[in-house]
């Protein structure tokens, strides 16, 4: 098939609350079939399934375990009452539960984190499935794909690392000459590997696999639909006054994904980053009002962009007399936080301490509970080691920060009534970093924008 044929092709993702019941599933439906150019759609689970299948892959009593059944049982077939012809797909979601049910026992026995993703994949694969039936139940000729023929990783569970060159061989071999001939319905955030063992990417791992796919493609554009209408300078829910940035460059949005907005996936704009291919992030629920176009250059790029909000941080200050002229002590604290699969994310130094905070971005677990006490025997056999959490990191992210003047008094001017716990500033010319007590943290967001954006 001649790759041309296609062109402009355009992959759009729906995320959980686009695809969370019967109605969403048809809004998101509807933007589909609104324009042609869309033939492969990428989909997470249906909002709260992701959760409930986690939670049975932690291994549960019985009674707990029935209770967590009953609740996806409740989100699929509350879709499925709503088909016309439902006898096919009912049975097709009664094997998709039989096997959850089968491997959240297996779990109650023993956890792992293979049993983990293969039980959480669950929630793209039954999602998919009744998305499928409610386009032919449209007289949409749609097809089915289990994107784990073509998305090959690693085995590292819970956190795959997609095989990039075989990933592209197999999508143009399996997945594109599908697409001249009918519109493809295909999971995000789960792969395979090497084993044929089931994997997944992380948490928000779906807007990747459309970014990777749409690459692997050479699509003209990436439509990532969620349940906001694109992405503002703040979160809105903290500033009702935020307002809505209509474009915004790939470096802008991956610091604000890096930085706590929830909006992007920060891998996601890997690939699309590589292959320069613009990402629209819109609302399913209100598809007419517009959204934010994400591409690699904006024309006249502001000083100030955007405020993210990361809560729940944790951090840690290594106090050693050691450290007074000697070499190689942040070398070896930095060996410690390898072997113990730690990146660093925050850094600040003195004489004689360092203080850190741990980046979790893409990953389940919170900065806290990377804290083993294994980790702190270790460190603490170097240094003294103080940790301090419930704190919150504040990032304003912008344009040549580090080049401007007057940033500082912007910024600090407005924030004597707040401790200002640790500064990261001058390493990007993106993003000035503030870590603050958490309960002070939507008032110093609140500060910040009504002073830099009015």
């Amino acid at each position: 098939m001649a790759e041309t044929a296609l062109n402009p092709l355009i992959v759009a993702k729906f995320g959980g609350t686009s695809v969370a019941d019967f109605d969403a599933m048809n809004r998101s439906a509807d933007i589909v079939l609104s324009n042609p150019s869309v033939r492969l759609v990428v989909l997470s689970a249906s909002a709260g399934v992701t959760n409930l299948l986690v939670a049975l892959a932690e291994g549960n009593e019985p009674e707990r375990r029935a209770f967590h059944l009953d609740e996806i049982r409740r989100i699929q077939y509350a879709i499925i009452d709503r088909l016309a012809e439902s006898q096919v797909i009912r049975e097709e979601i009664d094997r998709m539960l039989d096997n959850i049910a089968m491997l959240s026992e297996a779990a109650g026995l023993a956890t792992s984190h293979a049993l983990t993703d293969e039980l959480v994949s669950h929630g793209e694969l039954m999602s998919t499935l009744l998305f499928v039936e409610i386009l032919r139940q449209r007289q949409v000729a749609a097809e089915w794909f289990d994107v784990r023929k073509i998305m090959r990783t690693n085995d590292r569970f819970g956190h795959a690392e997609p095989d990039i060159g075989t990933l592209k061989e197999l999508t143009r071999n399996l997945l594109l000459p599908r697409l001249s001939l009918s519109l493809t319905v295909t999971q995000g955030f789960i792969g395979s590997e090497a084993k044929g063992r089931t994997t997944t990417l992380g948490r928000g791992g779906s807007d990747y696999t459309a970014a990777l796919l749409g690459e692997a493609l050479h699509a003209s554009r990436i439509d990532i639909w969620t349940d906001v209408p694109g992405i503002y300078t703040t979160d809105p829910r903290v500033v009702p006054e935020a307002r809505r940035i209509d474009e915004i460059s790939f470096e802008e949005a991956a610091e604000m994904a890096t930085f706590g907005a929830k909006i992007l996936h920060p891998a996601t704009l890997l690939p699309a980053v590589r292959s320069d291919i613009p990402v629209f992030v819109g609302s399913s629920k209100d598809p007419h009002i517009g959204g934010t176009l994400v591409c690699n250059k904006t024309a006249n790029p502001p000083l100030f962009r955007a405020i993210a909000l990361r809560r729940r941080q944790t951090l840690l200050t290594l106090h050693s007399l050691n450290m007074l002229q000697a070499r190689g002590f942040l070398a070896e604290v930095f060996n410690i936080l390898a072997r113990h699969y730690i990146s660093v994310d925050l850094i600040t130094t003195s004489e004689v301490s360092v203080a850190l905070t741990m980046d979790t971005t893409g990953s389940t677990s919170t900065s806290a509970s990377l804290l083993t006490t294994s980790l702190l025997t270790e460190l603490s056999s170097l240094c003294r080691v103080e940790v301090e959490e419930n704190l919150a990191l504040i990032a304003l992210i912008g344009n040549k920060l580090s080049q401007a003047c007057g940033v500082g008094k912007d910024v600090f001017g407005v924030l004597d009534p707040f401790n200002i716990r640790l500064i990261c500033y001058g390493a990007s010319s993106h993003n000035l970093c503030l870590l603050v007590p958490g309960q002070d943290a939507e008032q110093v967001v609140k500060t910040l924008h009504h002073n830099l954006f009015g």
